[in-house]
């Protein structure tokens, strides 16, 4: 099995895949992604990544033209393919789906100006979800402070944009992969703690999960908010809270969250170690919960 992407309505392995290069998602990072993973090949929270799609696509002036249905329509009908299973037949008992939707300008002239591009390119990339090493569960990871670089300024790029453009992300877990990391931690223009690279930063502190408030300039995360859902389902506070780098290395436990990953246990950053260097007792509870709950809202789903 491999990627297979769909271009306009057009699917092909992902080598013979094309997109113009005056479409003005290439030109100029005009356009808006999600990424949604399958649980038992349903999709997982896919109401809520189409509705930061579309606020994502408003923020930028930029129009969506396909309902929701059709957008899930030609992600199952792309990950079907990906599966050597064009007729859409259920997924093969373990293989889950890593569905990747951009959403561009379109093709147009060199020009900034919007009505050159009038029908916004739409694309899928479909392939087996990624699988996180077990460890990372069960032994926590390391990250990394990113330094020199800071997240986005708020008044500059609105972190709520999550924009095909992620040179920032980029930069930032270029300095993880160096350091031999999983993932790498963002400060804001204040120094506060904003979001990893590619996930949304927590800690737990004397019992209680907190993580950095939407005004600290991150996305706002889909993971993110299951999980505080999850928290308060369990009878685990868990609040928004400005934290600071000394928040985060006299916490008890930090972890990380993404769609792809779900719950991620944080051991050490850079060369200091949080808590006493073990998967705590909060985090392991939230994945499983999380895990429960997922599984529970996909058999629902479920054809």
């Amino acid at each position: 099995m491999s990627a297979y992407v769909n271009v306009n309505g057009v699917i092909t392995d992902a080598a013979h895949a094309m997109i113009p290069v005056y479409d003005h998602g290439f030109l100029y990072g005009e356009g808006v992604y999600e990424v949604f993973r399958t649980y038992h090949g349903v999709p997982f929270l896919f109401d809520r990544h189409q509705a930061r799609l579309r606020e994502s696509a408003s923020r930028i002036h930029l129009e969506v033209p396909f309902t929701d249905e059709e957008i899930e329509r030609r992600s199952m009908a792309t990950w079907a393919a990906s599966q050597g299973n064009p007729e859409g037949l259920p997924p093969r008992h373990g293989h889950e789906a890593y569905v990747r939707i951009l959403l561009t300008r379109g093709v147009g002239e060199i020009t900034y100006d919007p009505a050159a591009c009038p029908t916004p390119s739409l694309v899928i990339i479909a392939k087996p979800l990624p699988p996180t090493p077990s460890a990372w569960y069960d032994e926590g990871v390391k990250v990394v402070m990113v330094e020199d670089i800071i997240r986005n300024h708020p008044e500059s790029v609105s972190p709520l944009i999550k924009s095909n453009n992620l040179i920032n992300n980029a930069l930032g877990m270029q300095q993880a992969i160096r350091a031999g990391a999983a993932e790498a931690i963002f400060r804001n223009y204040r120094g506060e703690l904003a979001e990893c690279a590619q996930s949304n930063l927590f800690i737990v502190s004397k019992g209680v999960v907190k993580t950095p408030p939407l005004e600290a300039g991150l996305l706002a995360g889909i993971t993110r908010a299951f999980t505080m859902e999850v928290g308060a389902a369990t009878g685990i506070r868990c609040e928004e809270a400005v934290l600071k780098d000394a928040d985060l290395f006299g916490a008890d436990e930090a972890f990380f969250t993404s769609t792809t990953k779900e719950i991620v246990p944080i051991v050490q950053v850079d060369d200091r170690t949080i808590g006493d260097g073990r998967v705590g007792p909060i985090t392991r509870k939230l994945l499983a919960e999380y895990r429960l709950k997922a599984e529970a809202l996909s058999m629902v789903g479920r054809p």
